[in-house]
């Protein structure tokens, strides 16, 4: 059974239920949620032994967000607590026209006052087929920035591949640092990067015309990396968007199908479930256009799924990936 480790802060979430407004409603459903948690839920949906390390409070929330990950299957052996308290988003859902919003409220959270040798990475990584972190883990504090550093460098040491997911969110950076003093070492010791032409010129000063050029060009920068992936989103409305991906190696480039989803029930994850499907495809299949099929149809499968974790099966992606998009009732 292939291992997957993750690191990140994991949130509480709290939504109005179906389509109400924050302005409408008296009730807020509870769930947890966070990007690098997300990808190790859906691996262990797929059958891997998936390890999520974080920091939480030591109170009852924190305590409720390790049953969370309990209970869809994910390896809560390395968790920590501390000071601090649980960082919290609020959730409205949209629909047709009218857009979802997200409101976040994480200051101070026990994750972001976390030191750089909280972790013991030697002993966490051992025996690991994978390591996977977000840009958001390094926007929080500069201990979280050090601590993941620290990781990377570790899984580079015992060799264990590695993903990132350098996503730039500017209102995140508060503690005096800039995205391009922190994550370019971060990618150094990355084997697959997800992001794109423009996010690349914003985080390396890399300045191509498109993804295939900027993705040799960040592959020349930092050696380390072999694969470079994106989505692509096409979105008509809050309810229906169109999805595929692509996927750049050394040799040559590999493009997805496209897929109509409509209506949408929840959006929220479906970057880290195509990340999932991607890191399991990759682990299990030779073709890398197997792998970049397997990764897709995932994350069109979360867009059906509410709550921020992809739990469908494998057998389910691959139903999708095969071509069978009719939603027939199974007996």
């Amino acid at each position: 059974m292939k291992k997957i480790v993750t690191f990140g802060e994991v949130m509480m979430r709290l939504s109005p239920p179906g389509f109400e407004r924050f302005t409408q409603t008296t009730t807020l459903n509870i769930a947890f949620g966070g990007t690098e948690a997300n990808v190790a839920v859906s691996l262990a949906h797929f059958g891997y032994e998936a390890a999520h390390v974080t920091l939480f409070p030591d109170h009852p929330l924190g305590h409720s967000a390790v049953s969370y990950l309990r209970q869809f299957g994910v390896d809560t052996r390395h968790i920590r607590y501390g000071e601090g308290r649980l960082g919290l988003y609020f959730l409205e859902t949209g629909a047709a026209s009218r857009a979802s919003q997200i409101v976040y409220d994480r200051a101070d959270s026990a994750f972001m006052r976390m030191q750089a040798d909280e972790f013991d990475w030697e002993t966490i990584l051992q025996g690991a087929d994978w390591f996977h972190w977000t840009g958001i883990t390094p926007a929080l504090s500069q201990g979280a920035a050090d601590c993941l550093l620290a990781a990377i460098q570790t899984a580079n040491q015992l060799g264990v591949p590695v993903s990132g997911d350098p996503v730039y969110r500017s209102n995140l950076w508060q503690y005096g640092k800039h995205p391009q003093e922190i994550i370019p070492a971060l990618t150094e010791g990355c084997t697959l990067v997800l992001g794109n032409a423009g996010l690349f010129a914003h985080l390396y000063d890399i300045h191509e015309s498109d993804n295939e050029a900027s993705a040799q060009a960040l592959r020349q920068r930092f050696p380390n990396v072999r694969y470079v992936t994106d989505t692509r989103r096409e979105q008509l409305s809050a309810s229906h968007n169109r999805l595929s991906a692509w996927l750049y190696d050394k040799e040559r480039a590999y493009h997805s199908r496209t897929y109509d989803i409509q209506p949408i029930v929840d959006r929220i994850g479906t970057g880290d479930a195509y990340m999932a499907g991607l890191i399991y495809g990759l682990l299990t299949y030779a073709d890398p256009q197997q792998a970049l099929e397997f990764g897709v149809a995932a994350s069109v499968l979360k867009h059906t799924i509410l709550g921020d974790a992809n739990i469908a099966s494998v057998s389910e992606v691959n139903t999708l990936v095969q071509g069978d998009t009719s939603g027939k009732l199974k007996r």
